[in-house]
Parts: C-alpha cells; sequence; structure tokens
C-alpha cells in the first residue's frame, strides 16, 4: 500500500537533521529551516502520524561495548515451514541484532556481533546449530562496514 503523504524538501531537511541525531531541539531544527519551533514540532507529528518516523532512539557502538566481530550467517532450514519455530529459538541469542526471512540460498540471514571469533564460533557451534530444525550455516565476517544509513524518502 503507497503512502499518500507527500514529503517536500523541508521534511526532508526535517528528517535529515533527526536521522543525524534524533535529539536535536525543535528550535534547533527551525533556526537551521527557518521556521518556528511550532511549526517543526507540527511537521514532525504529521511525519509520524504517516508512518514515515516510526520512532527515534540512541545508536550504541558495539565495539566501544567489546564486541569486535560482526559477521552475517545464512541459515539453512530442514524444511521452511519451521521459519518461526527457529526465529522464536533465535530470539534468545542476544548477540543477534536483525533477522530477515530471505529468498535465495538460505532461509534466514542473521546479523551478530561477538566479543571476538572465539566467541562467533560459541555461537554458531554452541546455539545456532543446535537449534532443532537448523540444517546448516554459512558465515560471512564483515572486515568494515563501508555505508551505515537510513532511508531518506
Amino acid at each position: 500500500m503507497e503512502n499518500s503523504f507527500k514529503i517536500d524538501s523541508t521534511d526532508r531537511k526535517i528528517l535529515q537533521l533527526l536521522m543525524g541525531n534524533a535529539r536535536t531541539s525543535y528550535l534547533e531544527i527551525a533556526r537551521v529551516c527557518g521556521m518556528s519551533g511550532a511549526a517543526i514540532h507540527q511537521r514532525v507529528n504529521k511525519l509520524e502520524q504517516a508512518g514515515i518516523i516510526a520512532g527515534s532512539g540512541i545508536k550504541l557502538s558495539p565495539a566501544s561495548m567489546g564486541y569486535t566481530s560482526c559477521a552475517y550467517v545464512g541459515v539453512f532450514l530442514e524444511k521452511a515451514g519451521m521459519y518461526h519455530t527457529v526465529v522464536a529459538e533465535l530470539e534468545n541469542i542476544p548477540e543477534i541484532v536483525e533477522c530477515h526471512y530471505t529468498t535465495g540460498n538460505y532461509a534466514i540471514f542473521l546479523k551478530l556481533y561477538c566479543k571476538n571469533n572465539q566467541g562467533l564460533m560459541e555461537i554458531l557451534n554452541g546455539r545456532i546449530q543446535k537449534i532443532s530444525g537448523v540444517s546448516s550455516t554459512e558465515t560471512f565476517i564483515s572486515l568494515e562496514q563501508g555505508i551505515g544509513r537510513e532511508l531518506l524518502p
């Protein structure tokens, strides 16, 4: 279903500022956009009501918390119908930060962070591969993230 809400250049500027720092005050955004704080508040409310702004929060740095290994894991399932059961088990592994049901080679594609490669191996062998319904996995270790951004309308 297509969203009928029309985004203009001011909305894009507001979104860019909030994506850069969700704590930016409406008054600061108003100064940058040449508008009143009340007008910015109204626009942000409309963006929220339209579902364009789905929430706000903080970003944590995994590396600064000691999670130096980022990996992507393709998961093969014994049967596609086991997806929901397997995902329910994967939710119990806090190092998994994303889980996608995909087309292609893998039924499930995961993103996870570990303290090191030894920790990654322990999660793979000791947790993920022991889940009933998982037939095998294929792991890709990220050497560096070249792009990390939100989608801007």
